[in-house]
Formats: C-alpha cells, structure tokens, sequence
C-alpha cells in the first residue's frame, strides 16, 4: 500500500484528522479517495469538471459523509459505471462550490443543512417541503435524487456532569438552556459559528448566548473528547454518532426545529450521472434509514471498521451490489 492510500484511510476514519492534514495533504487527495479508487483530478485545485464517463463521489470532512460517498460510490460501481472518490474535501462551504462547478458529480448531503445554506430563512414544515426548498434555490446544473428515511442532525448536546448538574435530561429542550447558556462553553466546528444551524440560529431563534466558543471539529474525535474532558459543556454532535450511548450525552430536544429535517439525500451534477446512475441511488436511499445508519456508522467509528468495506458489506445484504 503507498503513502497515499495510507494517508487516505487515516482520514476516512477521523474527521479530526481530516482537517489538519488537509492542506497538506491537497495534492494527495486527487487519487486516494477509496482504498481501491482510481486516481484523478484534484477538484481542490483545478476546477475542472470530471474526466471522460467517470463519476466524482466527493465526501464533507466527516466519518459518517464518507461511510455515504463509500455506499453511492459502490453501488455505482455494482452499475458498471466508472467511480472515482474525493473524500474529507472539507465543509459545505467548500464542498457546494466543487459541485456546483462539476469537480465532483455525486456529494452525500442532508436536505435541512443543505437547505439552510442555501436559504437561512427557509422554515419547511416536511421533508417533502424542504426538497421542494431546495430545488427553488440549488443552481440549475444540480438536482437532488430521492431522499432517505435515515436522518443524522445537528445537536446541542451536554456532557453527564453538566447535564446532571442542571437537572437536565434527554427529555429537556434546548430551550432549557436559557439561564445556563452563559455558564457554558459551546464546542463545534468553526463553520458552527456563522450557520443559522448552529450559533445564529441558537440566538436567534432560542434566545441564547453562550460563554464562549470553542472551534474544533464537526462533531468528531476533537469534539467529543472536549465534551467528555469538560472543556466544552455543550457541542454539536451528530444525533446519530455512537458515541452518545457510550459516554452518556445528553441530547437536548429541539422543538423550535432549529436543526430542520436532516434526511440524507444525494446531490448530484445532472449531467454527469446517467439514468442508471440515478436509480442506483435512488435503490440506495429507499433502503437506509436512521437505525441502520446508526448501526454501520458504530461499526465505522466505535468498531474502527473501513468505511468502504462497511459499505461493500451493507449493500451485499441489500442486494445492491
């Protein structure tokens, strides 16, 4: 195995790791997305659109994006058609330009997030409503395919200790937090700060201001072992990632719906995925919901599992592949 895919299946594993290395590790990235991807085009760098019949799965700097890149990528391949892998490129903020340019043509996305990138002030009362919101906003080279039952939010989760010590539970809203949010640190990813998904919208739409905040990772390692550690009280982490259970987090309830629907959804550059393509997806989405992407996002991040051999092994039970 070379350097590169070395350095490659690091970063699938840990998104904390993913954002130091990722500079430098640019040039790198062009052809060590998947174990056994083929090389390409650097979409960090170039620009250019994707290469001849080859479709770009491109993956956000986070486990559980790359564990969906893996399974779209796969289940193309199970098509006969060509896939090479971007993954770890960065947050949406990055990833959104790469596609809408055409450097990746397949990207995992979660159709609140999404749609609050696209239009912050955007309030859909359905899934099916924030499809439609996003379609009203997505450039007109994109198109979303059909979503998923599986969902994985955005949260504001509490350590045990500071969860205990304010009498809170997973009953509790984030609503609670309304005399306590001074008292706290907030941990997140940096973009957590600007996103109406994360200290805006907390503001705004929940009235709270927090201590101070802390930049680390998207809910990864860094973030999780601030929380654990208390040097966060509070942090964002992903509502599917098992390390809740583990470490008795305390997930505070939405009920302003702040965080949206989070339904995973491929985001897709029309013209670079066939009709064959879109079914395979399609077949995808229609069988991945929110337990079973719970339970290989466990294997992957508790069990230190590949993600691509996650992939391969859930789409075999699936008859995908």
């Amino acid at each position: 195995m070379t350097y590169t895919h070395r350095i490659s299946r690091s970063i699938r594993r840990n998104r904390g790791a993913a954002a130091v290395v990722l500079v430098a590790a640019t040039a790198l990235l062009a052809g060590c997305g998947s174990k056994d991807a083929k090389s390409g085009s650097n979409p960090l760098t170039d620009g250019g659109k994707a290469s001849g019949d080859t479709v770009v799965v491109g993956s956000n700097n986070f486990p559980e994006s790359t564990l969906l890149a893996d399974i779209y990528g796969e289940a193309l391949r199970a098509k006969g058609i060509k896939v090479s892998y971007k993954p770890n490129i960065g947050s949406r903020e990055t990833t959104y330009g790469l596609i809408k340019n055409g450097s990746i043509s397949v990207l995992p996305e979660y159709n609140g997030a999404l749609l609050a990138y696209l239009d912050p002030k955007a309030n859909p009362a359905t899934a099916d409503a924030t499809t439609t919101a996003i379609e009203a906003k997505l450039d007109s080279k994109l198109t979303l395919l059909k979503l998923a039952a599986a969902q994985s939010k955005d949260s504001v989760t509490l350590n045990a200790a500071t969860a205990k010590k304010y009498n809170l539970t997973e009953k509790s809203s984030i609503a609670d937090l309304k005399g306590i949010a001074k008292d706290l640190v907030l941990g997140a990813s940096p973009e957590f700060q600007t996103r109406q998904q994360g200290l805006v919208g907390l503001k705004s739409v929940y009235g709270l201001e927090f201590k101070s905040f802390r930049a680390l990772d998207a809910g990864g390692p860094l973030t999780q072992a601030a929380l654990k550690k208390d040097a966060v009280q509070a942090a964002d982490i992903f509502t599917t990632d098992p390390t809740i259970s583990k470490e008795k987090f305390v997930v505070l309830q939405d009920p302003k719906n702040l965080f949206g629907f989070e339904n995973v959804q491929p985001l897709v550059y029309k013209s670079a995925l066939s009709q064959k393509g879109v079914d395979a997806l399609d077949a995808v989405s229609a069988q991945l919901d929110t337990a079973t992407l719970l339970e290989l996002d466990t294997q992957v991040q508790a069990q230190n599992k590949d993600p691509l051999d996650v992939a391969k092994a859930w789409l075999k039970t699936k008859g995908l592949v």
